[in-house]
């Protein structure tokens, strides 16, 4: 199956010492700012000792080798630009999520609850525990 990935549910999978192989059988996708984000939420966390300086590179290491296809153009960012009007949010981080899953036709892969929110009337959703 074809899903895209979230910064948030990337970041679970980062921090998991399984890693991405907990959901190797499928084929994901992320706008480029994925990996941005993600690295940011991870150093925070360790910035602010959440979690171990040595859990938060393991998970950038992890991220680093993420069998996780990029994608980044103009259309995708139209896209994302009237998702977030649609949805009526001030940024467009998470609206690139959504545009792309739109786009693609395929499921967005989140465990944050608000994006779900917003994103469920455009997109179909899943959780980890539903794949």
């Amino acid at each position: 199956m074809q899903l895209v990935l979230d910064a948030s549910a990337a970041v679970q999978l980062c921090l998991s010492e399984a890693g991405f192989d907990l959901i190797a059988s499928h084929e994901l996708m992320a706008p480029i700012v994925l990996r941005s984000e993600v690295r940011s939420v991870l150093h925070e966390a360790a910035w602010r000792k959440r979690i171990s300086r040595e859990l938060a590179e393991a998970g950038r290491d992890r991220l680093l080798e993420a069998p996780v296809a990029l994608r980044a153009d103009a259309e995708l960012a139209a896209a994302a630009w009237t998702v977030a009007d649609q949805l009526g949010w001030a940024k467009t981080y998470d609206a690139e999520y959504i545009a792309l899953a739109q786009r693609e036709d395929v499921a967005l892969l989140t465990v944050d609850a608000r994006l779900a929110r917003g994103a469920g009337r455009l997109v179909r959703i899943v959780t980890p525990d539903e794949i």
